[in-house]
């Protein structure tokens, strides 16, 4: 039976060499059998998105970077009240000041309801709240698993129409469909190539 078993696992390798072409007597070189690495198959360059206020001056800037399952936002602002605020990405590349409407709704490429904590939820470009300093400054990164900066998919931040990044006057409370009650909004920036 040692011997059946030994001669039937044998014959396994050799059948799997011949199928990798290595039981042909082929050369392949040292770095053909490197070990897998993931690897994200969109080749995106990072973003850099300016960011004003309602009366169009420049506050500050986000950096979004294509990661595996998503996309990192690093956002730096200033001129804000201190405490938290809601953090959105909209459906449309426009900021028009004073009050950034042009920007639409959240993005929703999925036909979601706003807010993590609601069960039919979240949108695609639902964000955590922000939080400013005593001095109004907001430094902070977070993570948008639902969106990706790869042109041409359904979640795309680049899609036809653009999208814009939006931070609100108050909390969000990451419930109340469509914004989470999260009030005006006060700083926005074009995400944009």
């Amino acid at each position: 039976m040692k011997t059946i078993l030994m001669k039937c696992c044998v014959s396994a390798v050799f059948l799997l060499l011949a199928a990798c072409g290595l039981g042909q007597g082929q050369q392949h070189s040292q770095d053909e059998y490197q070990p897998a690495t993931e690897v994200n198959k969109e080749s995106v360059a990072p973003l850099t998105v300016e960011l004003m206020d309602t009366k169009g001056a420049k506050v500050g800037k986000a950096t979004f970077t294509e990661e595996k399952n998503g996309v990192r936002i690093k956002v730096e602002a200033e001129g804000l009240i201190p405490g938290r605020h809601g953090f959105h990405i909209h459906e449309i590349g426009k900021c028009e000041v004073p009050d950034f409407k042009t920007a639409g709704g959240h993005f929703n490429p999925y036909d979601r309801k706003h807010g993590f904590k609601n069960p039919k939820g979240p949108h695609g470009g639902d964000l955590p709240n922000l939080e400013a300093d005593k001095r109004g400054k907001i430094n902070a990164e977070t993570f948008a698993s639902l969106v990706t900066l790869a042109e041409g998919k359904p979640n795309s931040l680049l899609d036809v129409d653009g999208s814009s990044l939006v931070i609100h006057a108050g909390p969000d409370d990451y419930e109340t469909d469509p914004a989470g009650n999260s009030g005006d909004r006060v700083i926005c920036g074009v995400i944009t190539k």
